[in-house]
């Protein structure tokens, strides 16, 4: 079975997320988030992994969950059927090719044995090396095609994977989690828990479904890119024109058919934003009802208030806390700029809702006033990380963000590209764009004071 080193090391990256019941660890969910600069970009892809009892002697067997119900082939080598090739790079990065899923249609080079030496995390990052900035040359035969009517295909490939990776990977997926018919119409969520309880649960009768507040978050985190999206392919494709069929693509289920039809795509992505939207404020209703029913959320929260109070104070920082309405779900923070920064003398007043099943569902933070930052999207989501075992812990969150906010030579991260303007200026090779930038984020300071 996968250790659950594994699967605490997979945990720490940004763009992998793994997961499973208590009562069967063989048996492991989990999720890559599409790279940035590809027709994937930021989708959520879901796979299915099973570990057998020679494990780790012999290869876990894999299948792709992300298929449209078998109708949507997303890659040469991803099949609808959620079957695929794979090469896994060992850690003497001799490359090895493994059938994972019982299906080979080409053989690699070099040796073709799992090693133990092997694990989870190369296999998920070996598929999501797949997810290429041009997945037509994933096919074996079409590696170097370079005539213009090659390249054509190579565009159309693309621009059909882009399409069907909003489409399926996130906005079916945020729908149903969201109770949202694709007409935009609200429908009963009949996978909802008491408060108190996680999809983590043993409760055989609950949908396990470990990654919807991990999703949630993340689209707040990635509206934008989504957006820009679909303004590209408004821009180049007109709606109700079909997909081009590849030369490798048969007319049977592995294939990619279907329509362009991002008006209807940003329309449905507007309406999941709004619903986001609207949960924090249900969770401070129901908070306040979980305050007068004592339960152990709202105790727990309400005594680290005044752990993290206190911790203020003793630490003479100039950032205030309080609770809004009293009401332990909600805290408004009062950020005041770090000394000798691009952020001296600004005041930001930040809100961080909990829901009643905090810490399973994760605070939402964001900026009430306005600011220019590459952390902050342009409607104050505030794009940060704590480590998986420090959850619970809003102390650590309320520090991530002042991280986050203070980092004055962050690494490059596409992954966290929460304020696209923000991050092309900061990241840019041109001095004068990052000029650009320190200016922007210097006025919205300036503008907080007003």
């Amino acid at each position: 079975m996968c250790t659950s080193q594994e699967l605490s090391d997979i945990q720490k990256s940004t763009d992998l997320s793994v997961a499973c019941r208590d009562s069967d660890v063989r048996s492991v969910k989990a999720i890559i988030m599409g790279p940035h600069e590809t027709p994937y970009e930021f989708g959520f892809f879901e796979f299915a992994v099973r570990f057998g009892k020679e494990y780790p002697s012999k290869a876990p067997n894999v299948r792709c969950l992300t298929t449209n119900g078998g109708r949507c082939r997303f890659n040469p080598n991803i099949y609808a059927n959620g079957k695929f090739n794979i090469g896994v790079c060992s850690k003497d990065d001799d490359v090895t090719f493994i059938v994972l899923t019982g299906i080979r249609t080409w053989r690699g080079e070099r040796g073709e044995e799992w090693s133990s030496a092997q694990g989870l995390e190369s296999i998920l990052l070996s598929i999501q090396s797949l997810m290429s900035g041009n997945p037509y040359e994933n096919e074996p035969g079409f590696e170097d095609m370079n005539e213009e009517s090659d390249k054509q295909l190579q565009k159309a490939y693309a621009d059909k994977i882009r399409h069907e990776t909003l489409r399926i990977s996130v906005i079916q997926r945020m729908e149903e989690y969201l109770g949202i018919k694709p007409d935009g119409m609200i429908e009963r969520v009949t996978n909802e828990q008491e408060p108190g309880t996680s999809d983590m649960d043993e409760d055989p009768s609950v949908p396990f479904e470990p990654f919807k507040d991990l999703c949630k978050r993340r689209f707040l985190w990635y509206y934008e890119s989504y957006l820009a999206a679909v303004q590209q392919g408004k821009a180049e494709i007109n709606d109700q024109q079909n997909f081009t069929r590849m030369p490798f693509e048969s007319p049977s289920s592995n294939s990619i058919e279907g329509k362009f039809y991002y008006t209807n795509l940003e329309r449905r992505l507007q309406t999941i934003k709004a619903r986001l939207d609207a949960e924090p404020e249900i969770w401070a209703k129901e908070g306040l009802l979980a305050v007068n029913a004592e339960t152990t959320v709202a105790v727990n929260l309400k005594h680290q208030y005044e752990q993290v109070l206190a911790a203020f104070k003793r630490s003479d920082l100039p950032h205030d806390i309080k609770l809004e309405n009293d009401n332990p779900f909600v805290w408004v923070i009062t950020y005041f700029g770090k000394p000798m920064t691009n952020l001296d003398g600004g005041l930001f007043r930040i809100k961080m809702h909990f829901s009643p099943k905090f810490p399973h569902e994760q605070p939402r933070v964001r900026f009430e006033t306005k600011i220019f930052h590459h952390h902050v999207a342009p409607d104050g989501t505030a794009c940060y990380a704590t480590d998986s075992y420090k959850r619970e812990d809003v102390r650590s969150h309320i520090e991530a963000i002042i991280a986050c906010l203070e980092d004055d030579e962050p690494a490059y991260d596409p992954r966290k590209t929460v304020n696209p303007e923000a991050s092309k200026l900061l990241w840019s090779n041109k001095p004068e764009d990052k000029k650009k930038y320190n200016r922007m984020l210097r006025r919205s300071v300036q503008r907080s004071m007003e």
